[in-house]
């Protein structure tokens, strides 16, 4: 009964379909069943990194297709990387990118390690502590933009309470020096759960009996820490500062929605910054070329980053 269906398909199947199947070898049969995936990734991949590569060589605008499109070689790659402006954001792009890193990496791994201690309550705690990872970020900028507002925001308000400083004397995303930190403290707060649920899956793989022969030899809990859960938790640590840094490299809607890249272009990102050359300046030879330098350094610094974690995971 169970292989009936099959065998109605086979019999509706036409003989010379028949046939030319049964002759197909296994490889081939696989390329067959392979062929529709490589065929998208060379459509929506390959084929548009190649046309922006080219387009960068260009001085091209998408708003003026029918002008003449001069070829203008590495002027683009030259004027972006002695553009002041762009070294400026990319400043910003790497203060971002660092402090987030180092607050969900610290705060995601404490989480991680307490609840991994298996206390009364800890998988409610743990599904509480994620809720911030399932909304949207739109939703998480308008809620942080609520929250920063000065005269009604609960997060001055706290502040005001730890500090004795009036909640109304200072705004988190109009004030230059604090701007950064606000779009910091915003996406810490929406991230650190993914970071923890990567530690927590390091913790609990690494086996107990390594934790019962080191209380033989009489080791402390802090050497038992030192010596056994940092090595051996590094490299799931070690995939989250991956994943995070490169999410984070090309962070921009919820920056977008919290501060705008403002004030000024102090919480200007490099993907906020390419999207006005591109879509509100319409220089798109200007603007893939900006695209390539993007894409050259995310890559370039994933792979040396891979390949210290494959080190890592090889001890």
């Amino acid at each position: 009964m169970t292989h009936a269906p099959m065998e109605k398909l086979a019999r509706a199947t036409p003989r010379p379909v028949a046939r030319r199947i049964s002759g197909l070898s296994d490889r081939a049969i696989a390329w067959i069943f392979v062929a529709p995936s490589i065929f998208l990734l060379l459509a929506v991949n390959i084929f548009p990194l190649i046309w922006t590569v080219r387009l960068s060589f260009t001085d091209y605008r998408v708003n003026r297709p029918n002008r003449d499109v001069e070829w203008v070689g590495l002027r683009n790659y030259e004027r972006i990387l002695t553009d002041d402006g762009i070294w400026a954001t990319m400043q910003a792009t790497a203060h971002f990118l660092i402090w987030t890193l180092v607050l969900q990496v610290l705060i995601g791994f404490a989480l991680a390690f307490l609840i991994n201690r298996k206390f009364r309550g800890s998988d409610l705690w743990t599904t509480a502590i994620v809720l911030p990872m399932m909304l949207s970020p739109a939703v998480v900028g308008n809620f942080w933009t609520f929250l920063y507002q000065p005269q009604i925001g609960l997060f001055n308000y706290a502040i005001g309470f730890l500090t004795g400083a009036d909640p109304a004397s200072f705004s988190m995303i109009g004030d230059v020096a604090l701007a950064p930190w606000a779009i910091i403290i915003a996406d810490t707060w929406m991230w650190t759960p993914f970071v923890m649920l990567i530690c927590l899956a390091g913790l609990r793989s690494i086996p107990e009996s390594i934790y019962e022969a080191a209380e033989c030899d009489r080791a402390s809990k802090w050497r038992q820490f030192w010596t056994i859960t940092i090595p051996m938790a590094l490299p799931f640590l070690m995939l989250a500062v991956l994943f995070r840094g490169i999410e984070n490299f090309k962070m921009f809607d919820l920056v977008v929605q919290l501060t705008g890249g403002g004030p000024g272009n102090t919480t200007t990102l490099t993907s906020i910054d390419l999207k006005r050359e591109a879509f509100e300046r319409w220089r798109t030879g200007y603007s893939s070329a900006y695209a390539v330098i993007l894409f050259v350094t995310v890559f370039g610094l994933a792979s040396i980053y891979v390949k210290a974690l494959n080190k890592v995971k090889e001890r």
